[in-house]
């Protein structure tokens, strides 16, 4: 990547994290070109990175042999037709960061069958733990293929997707995904406080087990249902909760909550709520089963 021409349009967080992976991963700062309207924000990227800036998006296209298109799906339209002349003439790949805005779309504003990457990365990928799926058209070649890979790759894991309508279920999935585990955590250390922790207590017991549960996962060739059957004894307290997940149909719950994501809607709140009162009863019942099996264990009636 060091010898390629990188040109953002856009200078926002997920912009910054891909210039700060690329750097991370021996990237060349005097190849990276940023355009950014904000003149606090050039100053910042230029301070931190070391990158050219600019706020004339054309004057910042011209030096890209790869176009990351980092702006607001709102906007991108309007970005791609004042594009369009410059591209046209020196045809880069074109990657696009922008949810929501389809190929078909995206090439027709720019005027040409423009060789496109879209890209679905999520939220992690500020931390250097993103999980970004990749969308190819038909102009896009292998060199540009691995290109576009190799930069995705600097903040975390890739997959490449054979259909673009697949990059609203990853949308759905692992682009709103960290919202989901956010979501379960504030329920846990709701309950965990709830029972008595203190909730710094409760906060630090949930994040730690978080990690470590998706650290575990990582490094298991099993899938998640057989590790959740490791993990739950017979008869114990992990048992009596998952018990309460099952009978409640958690799996139907969170299938409503990812149909809700994919329709570009907000997860109801009736939702949430079924959520926070479903964890709070599992953990009400691995905690009874904790008691009953101490007064059990140490023989009192």
């Amino acid at each position: 990547m060091k010898n390629i021409p990188l040109a953002f349009i856009g200078g926002g967080n997920m912009a910054r994290c891909l210039i700060s992976g690329l750097l991370i991963n021996s990237g060349d700062a005097d190849h990276i070109w940023v355009a950014e309207p904000d003149a606090g924000q050039r100053e910042l990227l230029r301070g931190r990175f070391g990158v050219h800036t600019s706020a004339d998006n054309c004057q910042i296209a011209a030096k890209g042999q790869v176009i990351i298109l980092a702006v607001k799906p709102q906007i991108l339209r309007l970005v791609a037709e004042e594009l369009a002349e410059s591209v046209q003439q020196r045809q880069p790949l074109v990657i696009s960061i922008a949810a929501g805005v389809r190929e078909p779309d995206l090439r027709r504003w720019l005027g040409y069958d423009a060789a496109i990457v879209r890209t679905m990365p999520n939220t992690p990928a500020l931390v250097g733990s993103g999980a970004t799926a990749l969308f190819a058209n038909a102009w896009v070649n292998d060199e540009q293929r691995q290109i576009a890979e190799s930069i995705m790759r600097s903040v975390g894991l890739t997959v490449w997707v054979d259909s673009e309508r697949m990059l609203d279920a990853v949308t759905a999935l692992s682009g709103s995904g960290p919202a989901y585990f956010f979501l379960l955590m504030e329920a846990l250390e709701k309950t965990g406080t709830r029972l008595g922790l203190a909730p710094e207590t409760a906060r630090l017991l949930t994040v730690q087990t978080a990690f470590g549960a998706a650290k575990m996962a990582l490094e298991s060739p099993e899938n998640a249902a057989i590790l959740r059957e490791r993990v739950t004894s017979p008869g114990g307290t992990t048992e009596r909760a998952i018990s309460v997940f099952q009978d409640e149909q958690l799996d139907q719950l969170i299938a409503r909550s990812l149909a809700a994501s994919l329709a570009i809607m907000e997860t109801p709140s009736l939702l949430t709520e079924q959520l926070d009162e479903l964890v709070s009863k599992a953990l009400d019942a691995a905690h009874h089963r904790s008691q009953e099996l101490g007064n059990l264990l140490g023989g009192q009636p």
